[in-house]
């Protein structure tokens, strides 16, 4: 590996801050761009259009990643490129990405999940969030206490997805689970002021959270993997088929364009055909 490894990916880390990318898209992307420029094991400006085919190859069969994680990869790279302004192979392109339904859970589903955090203050609070906002994972790990106003019922989503602020609204159900929790956060005597803390009163990360809403789905007795993420389509879904337009929810979900949003429109054809008969032309 060339002895300048470092150098370039200490450059690229800065490109990226300057660019405002969040902390999770900076991690994932030095780790992406440090496995290709082992794997090419030579200078960025000496990488040749065969090594791109090689890189390509290596992700697939060497790695196995998916379509999915492969364009990730690549898109690392390309920034990688352009943080050095260097002119990018033209044959780093990456695989069109399949277009999944997204897991969702049920209304049943969702309110047995619920219930089953109920013994717990913190995870009823938790999975309140997650399945009556849409928040992601890492914003809701990012809250603090004074995101939240309970009177107002909103949270302020700070720095999200694209460093976006966003205001998300709460529900009454969620109001009571928060409020219930910050009776507990305000005893706590801690050095920060995150909304959602451990035992050992730091923040918590993301993987933690997964692994709770994970767990807590067996404990629901779900069939289905529950995830933060799950969470965030069973919100979507639930709200779209309860007659939400979809410019409403891509705002709330902090989308950047509504083509985003519009994976949940096939799920529920039952409200938009009634939505169609309600606002349909009259001519």
């Amino acid at each position: 590996m060339p002895a300048e490894t470092n150098e370039y990916l200490s450059r690229f880390v800065e490109y990226m801050t300057g660019e405002r990318k969040s902390r999770y898209t900076i991690k994932e992307y030095r780790f992406l761009v440090d496995q290709f420029l082992s794997f090419m094991n030579k200078k960025p400006d000496e990488i040749t259009p065969m090594d791109i085919e090689r890189y390509k190859n290596f992700l697939a069969v060497k790695k196995r990643y998916s379509k999915t994680s492969q364009y990730l990869a690549i898109k690392a790279v390309k920034l990688f490129y352009k943080a050095l302004d260097l002119r990018v192979p033209i044959n780093l392109t990456p695989p069109k990405r399949p277009s999944h339904m997204p897991v969702y859970l049920s209304e049943d589903e969702a309110k047995r999940l619920i219930e089953a955090a109920s013994s717990d203050t913190r995870m009823y609070a938790i999975v309140s969030v997650l399945a009556y906002t849409g928040v992601r994972v890492g914003e809701l790990c990012n809250l603090k206490i004074s995101d939240v106003d309970l009177q107002e019922s909103i949270i302020n989503v700070r720095s999200g997805k694209g460093d976006k602020d966003r205001i998300v609204i709460m529900a009454e159900e969620c109001v009571k689970a928060l409020g219930s929790y910050l009776d507990l956060r305000l005893s706590m005597d801690t050095d920060n002021d995150y909304l959602f803390v451990s035992n050992r009163r730091v923040r918590f990360d993301t993987s933690t959270i997964e692994r709770m809403i994970r767990d807590l789905g067996k404990k629901a007795g779900i069939q289905k993997k529950v995830t933060p993420h799950v969470l965030r389509h069973t919100f979507a879904t639930s709200v779209l088929r309860n007659g939400g337009d979809i410019r409403f929810i891509q705002q709330i979900l902090g989308h950047a364009s509504v083509a985003t949003t519009q994976i949940y429109t096939h799920l529920n054809d039952s409200a938009l055909r009634e939505m169609y008969t309600q606002h349909r032309p009259r001519y």
